[in-house]
């Protein structure tokens, strides 16, 4: 699991990481709130864990600009801040959980845990549907309209992909890794290839589009009827 922390105080963004690492989780750590949101804007990390007070910007916008376009990433607000108006507001705006300063690094840990059981419970649904289409884990189908739709192996996965991850912003490299199992060559051309097929099949008959090009960034499933 990976884990970037967005935190301004040095000493304890060097806490967490070091005792993260130490947690079997795999950590990065910005220290200032620009940073942090372009970090936070690749589809690699598991989760964040985001200070409230940070200097260029603040974690309520860092919060919703991530929900925006990954709204099913897990998001811990650790700050100092500990009002009932805070921490309501910190839900309102989509934050997973809410952790006020100082906390025992135990209780940290039992919060990503709750994190990481609830993602296990999401990836053990069996079926997955977006709009009209459908996708049975169990029998490999594809439905949309009441229609079969036939894939190749890796046009399904790229499917479960995608709407797995709906409303996310799925970069080329992201989708590489997770379906070819390689490293993004912006040489090559697969991904484009790959997603065009998907479209032919997936899109093309239908009235309503739910696979979207966001240029320069990358792919997102989504219904906008």
């Amino acid at each position: 699991m990976k884990i970037l922390i967005i935190e301004d105080e040095t000493k304890l963004g060097k806490y967490l990481q070091l005792g993260l690492n130490e947690s079997s989780f795999t950590t990065d750590w910005v220290n200032n709130g620009l940073d942090g949101l372009h970090q936070a804007m690749s589809p690699e990390y598991d989760l964040i864990l985001l200070d409230v007070m940070l200097p260029d910007l603040d974690g309520w916008e860092i919060l919703t600009k991530i929900k925006a376009y990954y709204p099913t990433r897990p998001i811990i607000m650790l700050t100092a801040r500990d009002s009932v108006e805070d921490r309501v507001k910190g839900l309102q705006l989509g934050a997973d959980d809410y952790l006020v300063k100082p906390f025992a690094f135990i209780e940290l840990i039992a919060r990503i845990q709750n994190q990481v059981r609830k993602n296990e419970n999401v990836t053990t649904k069996t079926t997955l549907t977006i709009a009209d289409l459908h996708i049975d884990l169990i029998c490999r189908r594809v439905t949309r309209n009441d229609q079969h739709i036939d894939l190749t192996a890796k046009e399904f996965l790229l499917l479960e992909l995608l709407v797995s991850r709906e409303k996310e912003v799925l970069s080329k490299a992201f989708i590489a890794s997770k379906v070819w199992d390689m490293n993004f060559d912006s040489d090559t051309n697969v991904i484009e290839v790959a997603i065009r097929r998907l479209r032919k099949k997936v899109d093309d008959p239908f009235e309503f589009k739910l696979i979207h090009t966001l240029r320069g960034m990358g792919y997102v499933m989504e219904s906008r009827e």
